[in-house]
C-alpha cells in the first residue's frame, strides 16, 4: 500500500456491504409490490408474485444476518462523542463545506452514525414484524389484529429503511471519495485528514508504532 493511502474498509468489509446492498434493493423492490398495486410488476425482480412471496422473507433473513454481522463489528465507532455533537451544532457549515471550521471526528461523521442507529432500529422491527406476517410458517401462531399492526409496523419500518438507505447513497456521492473507499478500500491521507481527522491520526499512530523495531 502506497504511503499516501489508508486502508479504510477491509475486503470482508466490503463484501459484506455489496452483498447486504443487492439483498436491500431485491427486498424494497418486491416489498413495493405487495404494498400497492400500482407496483406489483416489480414482483418480476424475483421472478413473478408467486416467488416473490417465497423469497422475500428468506431474503429478509438474510439482510439481517449480514446487517447484524456488520453492526456488531463496528458499533464502537458508531457512539457519539463530543466532537460529533459539536459537528451536528454546525451543520450549516456541514452543509455548506465550511469544512475547515468543523471539529475532527473518527471513522464516521454523525450523519453516518445515525443512519447506523436508524438501521438498527428499522431493521429489529422489520424483522419482528416480518416474523409475525410469515405465512404460513408463523403468522398462524398470531391474533389478527397483532398481524394487521405488525403489517403497519413493516410498511413503516421499511419507509424508513429506505429513506435512510437514499439519504446514506446520496451522501456517499456527494462526498467525494466516499465510494471509492467502499470499492477499493483505501483513502488517501488527505482525504481521512479533512474528513475523519481523529480517524487519520489514530491510524497514522497505529502505522507509527509497527514500523517501530
Amino acid at each position: 500500500m502506497p504511503r499516501d493511502r489508508l486502508i479504510r474498509y477491509s475486503p470482508l468489509d466490503r463484501a459484506n456491504h455489496w452483498t447486504m446492498a443487492m439483498v436491500f434493493v431485491l427486498l424494497a423492490l418486491s416489498g413495493l409490490a405487495f404494498f400497492h398495486p400500482a407496483f406489483f410488476f416489480l414482483s418480476h425482480t424475483l421472478g413473478g408474485p408467486v416467488w416473490a412471496r417465497i423469497l422475500h422473507p428468506f431474503l429478509g433473513v438474510a439482510l439481517v444476518l449480514l446487517f447484524y454481522a456488520m453492526a456488531v463489528r463496528h458499533v464502537r465507532r458508531n457512539l457519539l462523542g463530543e466532537n460529533d455533537v459539536q459537528w451536528m451544532r454546525q451543520i450549516g457549515d456541514v452543509l455548506d463545506n465550511r469544512d475547515e471550521k468543523l471539529p475532527p471526528i473518527g471513522k464516521y461523521n454523525p450523519g453516518q452514525k445515525l443512519v447506523y442507529w436508524s438501521l438498527v432500529v428499522s431493521i429489529a422491527l422489520l424483522l419482528v414484524s416480518g416474523v409475525i406476517m410469515w405465512r404460513p410458517w408463523f403468522a398462524g401462531y398470531f391474533p389478527i389484529p397483532l398481524i394487521r399492526f405488525a403489517s403497519l409496523l413493516h410498511a413503516v419500518s421499511a419507509f424508513v429503511a429506505i429513506v435512510t438507505i437514499v439519504v446514506h447513497v446520496y451522501a456517499a456521492i456527494w462526498v467525494k471519495g466516499s465510494v471509492r473507499s467502499m470499492t477499493r478500500g483505501w483513502v488517501t491521507r488527505a482525504w481521512a485528514r479533512h474528513h475523519h481527522g481523529l480517524w487519520a491520526r489514530e491510524q497514522e499512530e497505529t502505522q507509527r508504532r509497527e514500523r517501530q523495531p
